[in-house]
């Protein structure tokens, strides 16, 4: 009986003495933990939040009783996908995507966590991703008073424009509740769709937009072409009038002695007679064996 004793006692104190082991073992574990690169912990002690945020590396903290979350203090992007806002015109895209990356202040984290308790998400790679939600539906408003703003007509010509102003407008409504807090790093708009009959006008303005530059280039051609014309009547009118200019009496009876002179050098005339009365006149040719006209009684 006393061996029996003693055995059972023995196996009592190593079952409590595995025990401790254990629970040492779980303590030890559970004081210690990492933080990734790029990444901030947030520390909770009976559930009040550290202001101080854990830096990366190793860190420890009391078993049971703190915990430490960790939170990216990197790029994140926020996929907003079949968004259907309304354009200037009243009409309703059919689908819009966009892709919002923001970064959260390292320094702010620890702040953010306490003010906007269950807006942050778990990511799939098990850190947190800080205030997630509330960027995310910020994002959302601003996108759609941005379409608003834009006639649908001519939306898919002003995706660029269109992202910064989301960008720029999203970084002003975020620094109003939460200034230096968060930083809006670039905006995409990944994809804009509209009502497909939207598009036919779309489409229609796109070839009437070709047939007036096509009208434009012709008519551009027939300006040229009558400044053509109009250059060549303005030659032709000056030669003209250069040529009426030249034309005097004296220039005339000059060249009128000409041709008589001609007449007499080829020796086939025996009398050239200019009407009375006429400076110019046609010049008549008598011919050699004619005989002169006899005055009748």
């Amino acid at each position: 009986m006393e061996l029996g004793g003693l055995g059972g006692g023995l196996r009592r104190l190593l079952s409590g003495s595995v025990v401790i082991v254990i629970i040492a073992v779980i303590a030890l574990f559970s004081s210690a933990g990492t933080i990734g690169t790029g990444n901030v912990g947030v520390r909770t002690t009976l559930g009040l939040i550290s202001v101080g945020e854990v830096s990366p590396g190793i860190y420890v903290k009391w078993p049971f009783i703190s915990t430490v979350q960790e939170f990216s203090a990197k790029e994140i992007n926020i996929d907003l996908s079949d968004l259907t806002p309304k354009a200037k015109d009243n009409l309703s895209l059919r689908d819009m995507d966009l892709t919002i990356y923001y970064r959260a202040q390292d320094s702010r984290i620890a702040a953010l966590q306490a003010k906007y308790a269950g807006q942050s998400v778990r990511s799939e790679q098990g850190y947190w991703l800080p205030a997630y939600e509330l960027v995310m539906r910020v994002a959302r408003n601003i996108a759609y008073e941005e379409v608003a703003r834009v006639d649908s007509l001519v939306m898919h010509t002003k995706r660029d424009e269109l992202a910064s102003a989301i960008k720029r407008n999203m970084q002003t409504e975020l620094d109003k509740s939460d200034p230096g807090t968060f930083h809006v790093t670039r905006v995409v708009v990944r994809s804009v769709i509209t009502d497909p009959s939207i598009e036919r006008s779309i489409q229609e303005a796109v070839a009437n937009q070709k047939k007036l530059e096509a009208m434009a280039v012709q008519t551009e051609i027939a300006k040229k072409e009558a400044e053509v014309k109009i250059t060549e009547a303005h030659g032709i009118a000056e030669a003209n009038r250069i040529i009426n200019q030249s034309l005097t009496r004296e220039y005339l009876q000059h060249e009128a002695n000409q041709a008589l002179v001609e007449f007499a050098r080829k020796g086939n005339s025996n009398t050239v007679i200019l009407p009375a009365g006429s400076n110019i006149a046609p010049l008549i040719n008598v011919p050699a064996n004619a005989s002169p006209a006899r005055n009748q009684p």
